[in-house]
């Protein structure tokens, strides 16, 4: 018979197995290993690793976030430009973020770096976009892949939670790492290749 706590620790190791087949490994964070290339679910798009780091607040590590393109990018401007296939992961490192802070940190991130018109017409969509997500505890994997005519997929764990349509909302949820008032400055750098 498995206890709880290792049957938990299984369920965290498995998504862990199938996020690191068949991938060459680019960058190891935190003893996570981090691949250089993915292919894209949805698009069967081959990307690469543009950059990851650690989301640190108070000096506690929060998650790996790392931001996947089809060509290295390291400016802002030319990645919020090109309407192509991307994607951020993010492996929380924390034992666990409830959804209430989860949707506050969204709000925060897209307040703090769009402009009211451009808030006022994703309002819907980002309303929709956070009761998609659950509460995360330690070793979850969140990807957000964006694929050009279709939209933003969040996938939790290797299992998809639903689709955001539109170009102007990814851009918007690129800006809570990219943007003027990102959620981290050094994990914007790390992101761009820039650290």
């Amino acid at each position: 018979m498995i206890s709880k706590n290792k049957y938990r620790r299984l369920q965290l190791l498995i998504p862990i197995f199938l996020w690191s087949a068949s991938v060459a490994f680019g960058k190891t964070i935190k003893d996570i290993n981090v691949p250089e290339q993915i292919t894209q679910s949805g698009s069967q798009q081959s990307l690469i690793l543009n950059g990851a780091g650690i989301r640190t607040k108070f000096f506690i590590s929060v998650y790996i976030g790392a931001l996947y393109l089809p060509a290295k990018q390291t400016t802002v401007t030319t990645i919020l430009q090109n309407n192509t296939p991307r994607r951020i992961m993010m492996y929380c490192l924390y034992h666990e973020i409830d959804k209430d802070k989860l949707v506050d940190a969204w709000n925060e991130g897209f307040n703090e770096n769009n402009n009211e018109q451009t808030l006022k017409q994703l309002r819907n969509r980002l309303d929709e976009f956070n009761k998609l997500f659950p509460a995360l505890h330690k070793g979850d994997i969140v990807y957000l892949d964006y694929v050009p005519g279709k939209g933003t997929t969040l996938s939790f764990n290797g299992k998809s939670l639903g689709t955001i349509s539109g170009e102007d909302f990814n851009i918007a949820l690129l800006k809570v790492w990219l943007g003027e008032e990102p959620a981290d400055s050094d994990l914007k750098a790390a992101m761009l290749g820039n650290e």
